[in-house]
């Protein structure tokens, strides 16, 4: 069974003690020897567990590791490795480690980093950080240790331009590759993910949360596994309300953490979000993989797709936009619209007026329903662009506290 990858920043005279003993646990110890080398791992690979860092040798260039394992979207435990002097003094700073950051002391046995290493991933797999109970995970399965899927959101600011309708079938061409997908319904005013794939009666995440207020203290805990509903053509579908008057108890950070959470279960997590910048959205931007733009050839969506470029540039995530051209074939060139908007198109989407509505009527996706036609080929298409490439990388990295209750320095460069 296929097992994580570690990352190793350790000093030489200690380094291959610890891979080996990681090698023999059928781990893969990957060794970094600068930050540079642990950000290009990141980038890559997508099944990096934990990273084993030195705590002592070179301070600055410990929170340079410790800042790339924790960027916004990213949340990578640290075992930092100190001697039992460095960790009394540590006891009594203001710094403290993150939710999944453990210290370890000098000297050690391999063996006994190894065990360490162990329960960390397990605990980083079960445990209830203090953000909610509702949407944790479900039993720990060894295989999900080395899982992590690809987070994707779609979003534009204005309604109306397909945004349900390209993560619908996205989702449901990503499924038909033999890709477990998630399609998480986040547009908590207008969404209508459930009913246009006919699914009745979905219990919704606010259902869940309404129902464990009132069994008090002792009731039971759902898992996300068992709030999520099955679409007889595979999908998995979570709805996180069905009405928009009963939204006020969701955490939107602590929802947005328990959907990048479901990377462990899942291939590919598809969010369909409501069209404005309130603190769910903002929340699932900051984990997202890549933020798909779904734009139409009108003055409006264009507008709304520029300013939403110039915000994401003022926020950090613009280079995880990804435009979408739908109804491509509707007059406007392509080319128009890239200069327009001032981006390159990700994917052409051509108008499917009335398959779409024959689909909706059967409770199913264009896919399904039509897999031969010309647009369901786009579908197929941007599926196939997005599991093509690799996890983008942050290119804004967060001021965030380290281990050592100190932020972390801006990189060179």
């Amino acid at each position: 069974m296929a097992r994580p990858a570690i990352a190793i920043a350790l000093p030489e005279d200690e380094r291959q003690y610890v891979v080996d003993v990681l090698r023999e646990a059928e781990y893969e110890p990957v060794v970094v020897t600068c930050p540079d080398d642990l950000g290009a791992l990141l980038a890559s690979r997508h099944d990096v567990a934990v990273a084993i860092l030195d705590g002592e040798s070179d301070f600055d260039e410990s929170l340079e590791y410790y800042g790339l394992l924790h960027e916004p979207g990213r949340d990578i435990p640290a075992l930092m490795i100190v001697s039992p002097r460095t960790l009394d003094r540590l006891a009594g700073a203001a710094g403290r480690a993150g939710a999944h950051d453990e210290y370890f002391t000098r000297p050690y046995s391999p063996e006994a980093l190894r065990w360490r290493v162990e329960a960390m991933m397990i605990r980083q797999m079960a445990i209830d950080d203090g953000s909610g109970a509702v949407l944790q995970n479900g039993p720990l399965s060894a295989g999900d240790w080395s899982r992590r899927g690809t987070f994707l959101a779609v979003f534009n600011p204005k309604g109306g331009v397909g945004k349900t309708t390209i993560a619908v079938n996205l989702a449901a061409s990503l499924v038909a590759m033999g890709r477990t997908v998630l399609l998480v319904d986040a547009d908590t005013v207008t969404g209508h993910i459930a009913s246009s794939l006919g699914m009745s009666s979905v219990r919704t995440l606010v259902d869940s949360l309404a129902e464990t207020r009132e069994g008090g203290p002792d009731a039971a805990i759902e898992t996300l596994e068992e709030l999520v509903a099955s679409h007889p053509s595979g999908l998995k579908v979570l709805v996180l309300s069905s009405s928009p008057l009963k939204t006020e108890n969701i955490d939107s950070a602590a929802v947005a953490e328990a959907i990048d959470r479901a990377r462990r279960s899942f291939d590919v997590i598809v969010v369909d979000l409501h069209p404005d910048y309130d603190t769910l959205n903002r929340a699932v931007f900051s984990r997202a993989d890549r933020i798909l733009v779904p734009v139409t050839p009108d003055v409006p969506a264009l507008r709304a797709a520029v300013q939403l470029r110039d915000v994401a540039a003022e926020l950090g995530f613009r280079d995880k936009l990804a435009l979408v051209i739908n109804r491509a074939n509707s007059g406007v060139s392509v080319a128009d619209m890239e200069r327009t908007v001032g981006m390159s198109s990700f994917a052409e989407i051509r108008s499917a007026g009335l398959y779409l509505v024959r689909a909706a009527n059967q409770g199913r996706s264009v896919i399904d329903l039509f897999p031969n036609e010309k647009v369901s080929e786009d579908f197929r298409a941007l599926a196939e662009r997005v599991v093509g490439r690799p996890r983008a990388k942050e290119t804004s990295r967060a001021s965030i506290r380290s281990l050592f209750g100190r932020k972390v320095p801006a990189r060179a460069g």
